[in-house]
């Protein structure tokens, strides 16, 4: 059995699925279990959140952005908005939770409040909203600007957003009308919508900056990091438990789940053979376009069998107008010099330029290294992100799950009904919460 004496800790692994599309490779789209159209099917999505809760995951997870990323020609991106798949998936599942992606770039705290609060209520208290900002710059013309806010602008616009969000379900719990005036947002009013389940919906956080981790641990229930080696993985979730201590909250109430990344095989060498035979598949311009942007480089101007430059290594001059992801490119970073490998070998370790942790091999490998994270301290779980939909996910749920049944480490069936039950969070309100977050 492993150690639970750390504080805090919840009874077992954390474990959603972040649904990219049809999967996170770029061959994931030719599986004979899909079909042209499955991105845009509600039915393909919901039997996806079926598999997830026949295996007790903690919640289906969406990531978005507000416009066109990936192109078609290569691979199907995301295309229908985020809340409307989770409705879909509310109907058709009883437990798994709901997690939706929606940026406080381009939203408004009113509209975002109503509509994530109507899908909490109708689902039973099953909702998260992870809060994002948007860094891509070629999104700011959807919203009829030339370029985006700088990067401290929008972290103080999506700090006090949140806040706007929080106050607006407080007032649909406790039926009082809100006056909200701020830096960005001027509000007088109150929610229609009725309490769910869970009082209110969670915060999950996905920005890994220094901003970000600011944010998470001033309001987040849950950070989605990137972490790419188990001592970041230990720093990072130290440093966002502390956050929350002195921002006058309860550490135990804010769970760090890592993305990661798995192609499974029924043997390390199965898994590398798929592994290596989606990378075939992808476009050769794919990775090198990843990898930088992620690190704000030009790919080719460096030797790929040579350790990072150091200039690379350095943060960007003025990180406000990184265009980038920092939590991305720091973890990269330090993957890199902690293990010195070169920019080949950094390469093959993120899969295509992609900022997070990968693991191909065995369902005991896979099982392992969730062990030996949590055991560690450096995860309360984590949000999967199978190669491909839907046998990636079944596999997991078929082979990975019962080893983590027997070794202690997952439910057997779901106990809770609502999402902050499952992750521990006490109800908004409740002498227990001592939280700026609800």
């Amino acid at each position: 059995m492993p150690d639970r004496s750390h504080t805090g800790r919840p009874g077992h692994v954390i474990l959603n699925v972040n649904v990219l599309d049809v999967g996170i490779t770029h061959d994931a789209w030719r599986s004979s279990d899909l079909h042209p159209l499955s991105f845009v099917d509600t039915g393909y999505f919901t039997e996806v959140g079926r598999i997830a809760e026949r295996g007790t995951l903690d919640a289906f997870f969406l990531a978005d952005g507000p416009g066109l990323r990936e192109d078609p020609r290569h691979k199907p991106g995301r295309a229908l908005e985020p809340t409307t798949i989770l409705g879909a998936v509310a109907a058709a599942t009883s437990n798994i939770g709901l997690i939706g992606t929606l940026s406080t770039t381009f939203n408004d705290p009113w509209e975002l409040a109503y509509r994530i609060a109507s899908l909490d209520y109708v689902s039973g208290g099953r909702v998260a909203w992870n809060v994002v900002t948007t860094y891509a710059e070629d999104i700011a013309g959807n919203f009829g600007l030339t370029e985006l806010p700088d990067r401290d602008t929008r972290y103080r616009r999506a700090a006090e957003f949140v806040d706007a969000v929080n106050d607006l379900w407080a007032s649909a719990r406790t039926r009082t009308p809100l006056r909200f005036d701020g830096e960005f947002f001027n509000l007088a009013g109150q929610l229609p919508v009725p309490p769910s389940a869970q009082g209110q919906p969670l915060l999950v956080q996905a920005g890994g900056s220094p901003a970000g981790r600011e944010l998470a641990g001033r309001q987040a229930h849950a950070v989605f990091s990137a972490e790419l080696s188990l001592l970041a993985g230990i720093a990072h979730y130290q440093h966002v438990k502390s956050v929350a201590t002195k921002a006058g909250r309860n550490p135990e109430h804010v769970r760090i789940l890592p993305g990661l990344i798995t192609v499974i095989g029924s043997t390390e060498a199965e898994a590398k053979a798929r592994d290596a035979e989606s990378a075939a598949l992808a476009p050769s311009s794919h990775a090198a376009a990843r990898f930088s942007a992620t690190l704000g480089i030009d790919l080719h101007s460096v030797d790929l069998d040579a350790p990072l430059p150091e200039s690379v290594l350095d943060e960007p001059a003025d990180p406000s107008r990184f265009r980038g992801s920092l939590g991305f490119r720091e973890s990269v970073i330090r993957l890199a010099a902690d293990e010195n490998l070169t920019v080949r070998q950094l390469l093959g370790r993120l899969g295509g330029g992609f900022g997070h942790r990968k693991i191909v091999g065995s369902p005991e490998q896979v099982a392992d290294t969730i062990e030996h994270w949590w055991n560690a301290g450096a995860a309360d779980g984590f949000n999967l992100m199978p190669d491909r939909f839907p046998d990636g996910l079944e596999i997991f749920v078929d082979e990975v799950v019962p080893i983590l049944r027997r070794r202690g480490l997952f439910r057997h069936e779901y106990e809770a009904s609502t999402l902050r039950e499952r992750f521990g969070v006490p109800f908004p309100g409740s002498a227990s919460s001592a939280s700026l977050a609800g």
